[in-house]
């Protein structure tokens, strides 16, 4: 009996019978396009910035156009290292309150040690550091799934920001601390505004792209990116040929906690002060962003673009509610049928991809 290769595959020649290499073959754009894991953010991005420039009056003004990305790079900043993660394999439940804590963090130290505003900012990123190896050692250590050891890490960040802040500062809010020396100086960091013509964009939106472009680079052009998508497609298997599989989730956690550092100062220095109860339930709009953007819950699939689109979806779609003079609470409705569909539609391109592989 002839064996017979596997539909859309061709079955290897014996040596010498002419056979070509699979990876010297030349890929059609098509291919090479239905095989992004971000083809489907960039179509539903292009979908709703339409919906918007048809049915909101200001959406195409310039100074709309800032104000829409500045709400997209908030969550992207954020939605880029969790998107990693995710690639990974695993998840974080506790990024949306470990950006309240890195801000808590800066303003009270600083404030209770009358130091420079930097001293503030540099101990709150060793301590926001500190608990991203806290996460990561917690899971390589117990075995634990990532939602359990993250869940839990979600509820005691809670807690500590309110209780911390009450007992220090007797409210649930911190200090003003916008006289302290340094202020002005990190707020130019993580704060400033940059006016480029008409429009005025805030600094966010370069940390934004800058994470984008590095995480784009870690992933296709490192061998840490070929880790990350290794451990993400089975930790067995990767560990199997010598992938550091521990090292490798601790360091993307690290990476998401590094950028809540970024998401944090941000929040001190756009208001001086930092209400403790702030960022719970964020981590769910990072997941929904980087689901939207391409990742895979399973891990092993994914890209940053993606994750970037993902959360410009999110800044259009919150943005465009207020110029549409819309009820704010449609946003939940658009939450959930731009998960549902960006997940239908990333379903169908893989599977496309696949096909013609």
């Amino acid at each position: 009996m002839t064996a017979t290769a596997p539909p859309g595959r061709e079955r290897p020649r014996e040596p010498g019978a002419g056979a070509t290499d699979e990876r010297l073959l030349h890929k059609s754009t098509l291919k090479k396009l239905l095989g992004r894991p971000e083809l489907g953010a960039v179509v539903g991005a292009i979908a709703v910035f339409l919906f918007f420039s048809v049915v909101a009056s200001g959406f195409l003004q310039a100074s709309s156009f800032g104000t829409v990305l500045y709400a997209s790079s908030v969550i992207g900043i954020m939605a880029v290292p969790v998107a990693l993660l995710m690639i990974g394999g695993e998840f974080d439940l506790s990024a949306g309150v470990l950006v309240t804590s890195s801000a808590l963090v800066s303003s009270m130290f600083s404030y209770q040690m009358t130091a420079n505003v930097w001293v503030g900012v540099l101990v709150s990123l060793l301590v926001t550091l500190g608990i991203g190896v806290f996460n990561g050692l917690m899971l390589t250590r117990t075995k634990l799934p990532s939602f359990i050891i993250t869940l839990g890490t979600f509820l005691m960040l809670s807690g500590l920001n309110l209780g911390f802040t009450q007992l220090i500062s007797g409210t649930v809010s911190t200090q003003s601390i916008a006289d302290m020396e340094g202020f002005g100086s990190a707020s130019v960091l993580f704060a400033s505004q940059l006016t480029i013509g008409d429009t005025e964009l805030n600094v966010t939106i370069l940390w934004w792209f800058a994470l984008v472009a590095v995480a784009t680079w870690i992933l296709l052009r490192t061998r840490f990116g070929n880790w990350i998508f290794a451990v993400g497609g089975g930790a067995h298997a990767a560990r199997a040929v010598g992938v550091p599989v521990g090292r490798t989730k601790i360091l993307l956690y690290m990476g998401v906690a590094f950028c809540a550092w970024i998401s944090g100062q941000n929040l001190l220095f756009s208001f001086d002060v930092v209400q403790s109860g702030e960022g719970v339930g964020n981590e769910l709009i990072y997941i929904i962003a980087a689901v939207i953007g391409g990742c895979l819950l399973t891990g092993g699939y994914g890209s940053a673009i993606g994750a970037a689109v993902g959360a410009f979806i999110f800044g259009m779609t919150s943005k465009g509610i207020v110029y549409a003079e819309w009820d704010p609470n449609w946003f939940t409705f658009f939450l959930g049928a731009m998960l549902l569909l960006a997940t239908l539609l990333n379903a169908w391109v893989r599977k496309r991809a696949e096909a013609t592989a």
